[in-house]
């Protein structure tokens, strides 16, 4: 008897879920209770305004009660000095795969040291963005919210629906009745959202659109035969990866076709021109937010700035291995993309929020694996500052503005009494520092993580659990 209950446990860890009595999570909280005090931080809360000094933030339960610089603490609340720290929204990541692809082919569900590391790198919502497997997505998203798994909250998407050149994880759409079809099954299971991709028909993105909305489901994509103002006037609700996945703009294009290498020909393109400006007041005037992943393109910018030595240690190390070899390849100009169109793509979503966009973002742990889940989003903090955006602009951009995109910002994405309790505690004062990667503590719904304990729990299965 005792042989088979050490093979029953040993096989519930290989597929990543104890049974519910044999989970405990109290080693990776840092801080719990009925009250918590976060006295004299300095808070950046999401909405764009200016960072504000000695702050105290009251916790009670999971939700937020008080925030301000003369905030009567109660008696017996758990209070931390963050005299130092700089505290934040929870991240809201906007195209943030539960899988990941890496290396030399590789492709792996990580329900477990995925959704950690998303929490613990400040990510405490996320949207997949794509699934490759839309039940593992759905039920990983039920056990969260159940509290038997540790991740951020979850909007679950159906799968791919793409043209047939589409890969074989992906929904072939063979027309219109099919798109709507799969969409109706999949927003009847769970889903919230869905994500069209490259070869896509407008038919076919209209069908889907039009039977998505009629379940009270939204769309985004990720575009190349249809351009930005055709999907806009087809009533999508988002769209991803900005200037890299519109190819509106290119001399080649053919209706319904994807024009081959057509980012080739932008980095020269005027992102003030009446061209572009048309597809920013057509997606402002709809309300369709523009979704930031400047991360997923940047592991393959060539003469960029070495990938983060953290990547590599949360890797399983034969991946590790095969996404070193590769990053090094494409710094040196092999299979690259151009520094040029990166700068152009930067200035394309700055020219968006000047026109009055909403942009979001996200890491897209996707390619050959240099931007893992949560780390790089912490890398696109970085990156949306070389943009050219403030501090509090970019913490909008990846708390509020996520939210906003999500119907969600009654309830998260500031740092504002009545809200949820979902925040990120950074050692350091964040506009100095330029980075995440100080982040200590991460609040989500009243509980506070070990972001170091969350990640020493992960390090060498990122990539394969």
């Amino acid at each position: 008897m005792k042989a088979l209950a050490t093979s029953l446990t040993f096989t519930a860890l290989l597929i990543g879920v104890l049974p519910l009595h044999a989970q405990s999570f109290q080693d990776f909280i840092a801080v719990d209770g009925p009250v918590i005090a976060l006295i004299n931080a300095k808070v950046i809360d999401g909405t764009g305004v200016p960072a504000r000094d000695g702050q105290t933030i009251l916790i009670e339960g999971d939700r937020i009660t008080a925030v301000g610089s003369n905030i009567s603490v109660p008696a017996g609340a758990n209070r931390l000095d963050m005299a130092g720290y700089t505290v934040i929204p929870g991240l809201i990541g906007l195209h943030n795969h539960s899988y990941y692809t890496g290396g030399k082919g590789r492709a792996a569900q990580l329900s477990f040291s995925g959704s950690r590391l998303y929490l613990a790198s400040g990510v405490t919502t996320i949207r997949t963005t794509g699934a490759r497997a839309p039940y593992e997505e759905l039920n990983l998203k039920r056990e969260i919210e159940a509290g038997a798994a540790i991740g951020p909250t979850i909007f679950a998407t159906g799968p791919y629906l793409t043209g047939e050149q589409g890969s074989r994880t992906m929904t072939r759409l063979q027309g219109p009745e099919q798109a709507r079809r799969v969409v109706r099954y999949w927003a009847e299971e769970g889903v919230s959202w869905f994500k069209a991709y490259t070869w896509i028909s407008r038919a076919e993105l209209g069908a889907a659109i039009e039977e998505a909305h009629r379940h009270g489901v939204k769309v985004t994509a990720h575009l190349c035969s249809v351009g930005y103002r055709e999907a806009v006037a087809l009533g999508i609700d988002n769209l991803e990866h900005g200037l890299f996945a519109n190819s509106e703009y290119a001399p080649n294009k053919v209706p319904d076709q994807c024009p081959p290498g057509f980012r080739n020909t932008y980095a020269d393109l005027d992102v003030n021109s009446p061209e572009v400006q048309a597809t920013f007041q057509d997606m402002i005037q709809n309300d369709v937010a523009m979704t930031s992943t400047l991360v997923v393109y940047e592991i393959s910018v060539a003469g960029r700035p070495p990938i983060d030595e953290r990547v590599y240690e949360v890797l399983a190390p034969e991946i590790a291995e095969e996404v070193r070899e590769i990053a090094i390849a494409r710094r040196a100009g092999q299979g690259a993309i151009d520094p040029e169109m990166f700068a152009k793509a930067m200035e394309y979503e700055r020219a968006f929020v000047r026109a009055g966009g909403t942009l979001a973002a996200g890491v897209d742990p996707t390619g050959y694996g240099a931007a893992p889940p949560g780390l790089g989003d912490q890398r696109n903090y970085e990156l949306l500052l070389e943009a050219g955006f403030s501090v509090p602009e970019v913490v909008q951009i990846m708390s509020g503005n996520g939210a906003k995109v999500l119907g969600i910002l009654d309830d998260v994405g500031t740092v504002e009494a009545g809200k949820l309790a979902d925040l990120v505690v950074i050692e350091g004062d964040l506009e100095e520092l330029g980075n995440l990667h100080r982040t200590k503590i991460v609040f989500r719904h009243g509980i506070g993580w070990d972001s170091s304990k969350l990640i020493d729990s992960v390090r060498g299965v990122v990539g394969i659990r």
